[in-house]
Formats: C-alpha cells, sequence, structure tokens
C-alpha cells in the first residue's frame, strides 16, 4: 500500500494575478509561508507541510467566474493548531475586506469543529479550521462525529 504524507501543493488559477498577489502574499505572511517563487503570472507560498501556487489563467478564460458548486475545487481548508489561530486568521481577513462568508464558529462535521469561511479576490473559498483530538479519528465516533453503532465496525 502507498502511503501520503500530505498535501504536497495546491494550485490555484486566478483571473488577475495583480489584484491576487498582494492578497495571497499577506496570508502567506500570516501563515509563515515562504513565499519560494514570484513571477509576473505567478506565486509560491510553502510552508506548515504545504504549498500554494496562485497562477494567472489564460487571457480567454479571464471573464469566467469561480463557482464551488462547478466541478473541481470546492474550498480550501487550513488546519489550524488551536481556535485562536482561527480567530486570527478571521481577523486577517477581515482587516483586508476578504468576503466573510461565515465568521468563527463551532460546526458539527467534527466534535469542537471551530472555523472561519472567507474568499479570495476571485471568490475562492478559504477556510481555517481547528479540531481537538482526533476529531473524527477518535475512537468510538463515525465518520460524522456520531458515536458508532454496532455495524459502524462492521464496515472497517
Amino acid at each position: 500500500m502507498a502511503k501520503i504524507n500530505g498535501v504536497a501543493h495546491i494550485s490555484l488559477t486566478v483571473s488577475d494575478i495583480e489584484l491576487s498577489k498582494p492578497f495571497y502574499r499577506k496570508l502567506f505572511e500570516l501563515l509563515e509561508m515562504k513565499i519560494v517563487l514570484d513571477k509576473k503570472d505567478s506565486l509560491y507560498g510553502v510552508g506548515g507541510r504545504t504549498g500554494i501556487v496562485i497562477k494567472q489563467c489564460p487571457k480567454e478564460n479571464k471573464d469566467n467566474k469561480f463557482n464551488q458548486l462547478n466541478p473541481g475545487l470546492h474550498h480550501l481548508c487550513f488546519r489550524t493548531l488551536n481556535r485562536e489561530d482561527v480567530d486570527q486568521i478571521y481577523n486577517f481577513a477581515k482587516e483586508i475586506g476578504a468576503n466573510i462568508i461565515h465568521t468563527p464558529r463551532e460546526d458539527g462535521f467534527a466534535p469542537g469543529y471551530y472555523s472561519v469561511l472567507f474568499e479570495d479576490p476571485d471568490g475562492i473559498r478559504l477556510e481555517a479550521n481547528h479540531i481537538p483530538g482526533k476529531g473524527i479519528l477518535a475512537p468510538g465516533l463515525n465518520e460524522i462525529g456520531e458515536r458508532k453503532t454496532s455495524w459502524d465496525s462492521l464496515l472497517r
């Protein structure tokens, strides 16, 4: 069996690199990501065992807008070490004028799931979350964070 060791990088295509670069430079700085490539048509940041590259779309696609319900990327979520980091990312998003989809809150995706959701200049949704402990991988919980029923153990 092959084992993965996280996500090496994620590549996002943007409609206006000049509009997106300042947003992502500030985000990378906040997330302590080092910019390893900064070219006219792209920007690449690496940190926290994650790489994010943004690149300019071709001219003929510039007027197409991101829609999270189209096939492809739905949203990108950063895992944080604590709830305070989620709050700090929310304050950052607010300060730079990002469209906030929801402020920091607990959701029922996993026990203690705490997140903020906002958009980049193209409307690409970015989330930051914190889940205490092992989250949905904790013993006795199923994939949606509910206590396992007896038949759940048969499906492992």
